[in-house]
């Protein structure tokens, strides 16, 4: 069988009649190169099809052109029914691919697997890291940054100030769906709230509590870890406590089709007995019985954003903020 040899600089500079060494300015990005010269360049490279030697050009730029996205999550938790996951890979992939670069998806949940994690990032095989889910004060993204790697968090990240971060508003987005709730009239409000060792769970309870306070109303609470199955229990155990509830805000969408489910199994109509509102906006959230109302969360700009924001980040940009902080909103479906 007859082998093509790969192209090399050397040929594609004979080919476009310029030194090696012009070639690999541009093939590297350079700037400084007349553009009657990249084109000739550029003409060579697709004529030949030559592609450029990773390693060799890494060591040229300093840049490995690949990004980490971490998730302290296993990787159960991350290819489970939860929509979160998909939606800022996707965000954030998109925005990678746009910009060249590849999106390396680690997972972080367990000690050793955070350790490997470290390890290779510190070993300079990634220009970035992106950090999404994450659980009480993690150290690693601070230990990145003060080692000189550019990282950003998807949501506040606890016990690391001096880390850029990009989050959605939770607290107003849970006191626009409370005050919603009070404006129908509902009395007795729980809340299905999420993991108090996330930034999104603890905003959200927050959010909960200060407006019906506001409002001075009564307050009840059950946990969930954002699944549905944790919605569906914690719904039995607010409905155990106090059976004349009216109404449930869940701190998921996730948690709140669980809870739709332990009301159904109850016999309470959904909105008649207890209205029900929900925290993401998923898509399925359209189909359910009754139509979720929920607060919109927009998951894939948020994976957008960290991108850009690291990209910016790597590339030096002194114009960027510490905090981006996307809005929320209000979706009203049948279901309150």
């Amino acid at each position: 069988m007859v082998t093509r040899e790969r192209p090399t600089l050397e040929a594609v500079a004979r080919r476009a009649g310029v030194s090696r060494a012009t070639v690999s300015r541009v093939v590297n990005g350079s700037t400084s190169v007349a553009a009657s010269i990249r084109e000739a360049v550029n003409r060579a490279v697709d004529e030949l099809g030559y592609v450029p030697n990773q390693a060799a050009r890494s060591l040229v730029t300093q840049r490995t052109e690949s990004i980490a996205l971490i998730l302290p999550e296993t990787a159960n938790r991350v290819f489970s029914d939860d929509l979160f996951f998909p939606a800022i890979i996707r965000g954030a992939g998109v925005e990678l691919e746009a910009a060249d670069k590849q999106l390396v998806l680690m997972m972080a949940g367990s000690a050793r697997s955070h350790d490997r994690v470290e390890r290779y990032a510190v070993a300079g095989h990634v220009d970035g890291v992106m950090f999404a889910s994450m659980h009480g004060a993690d150290p690693l993204p601070g230990t990145l940054v003060r080692l000189g790697i550019p990282v950003i968090c998807s949501g506040r990240p606890i016990g690391a100030a001096d880390v850029p971060y990009v989050d959605v508003d939770h607290f107003g987005g849970v006191a626009a769906a409370v005050r919603h709730l009070v404006a129908q009239g509902r009395k007795r409000i729980a809340t299905i709230a999420g993991p108090q060792d996330m930034v999104a769970g603890i905003d959200r309870l927050a959010g909960y509590r200060a407006t019906l306070e506001e409002a001075g109303l009564p307050q009840r609470t059950a946990f969930g870890d954002f699944t549905r199955e944790s919605g569906l229990a914690a719904m039995r155990s607010l409905l155990e406590a106090d059976p004349t509830l009216d109404a449930v805000f869940a701190a998921s969408d996730m948690m709140a089709h669980g809870a739709l489910v332990a009301l159904r199994q109850a016999g309470r109509r959904v909105p008649g007995d207890v209205a029900v509102i929900g925290f993401d906006d998923f898509e399925i959230s359209r189909y359910s019985d009754p139509p979720l109302t929920t607060v919109r969360q927009p998951i894939a700009d948020m994976g957008r954003t960290m991108a850009r924001q690291l990209l910016g980040l790597i590339n030096g940009d002194p114009a960027l903020p510490d905090a981006v902080v996307l809005p929320t909103e209000l979706i009203v479906r049948d279901s309150a």
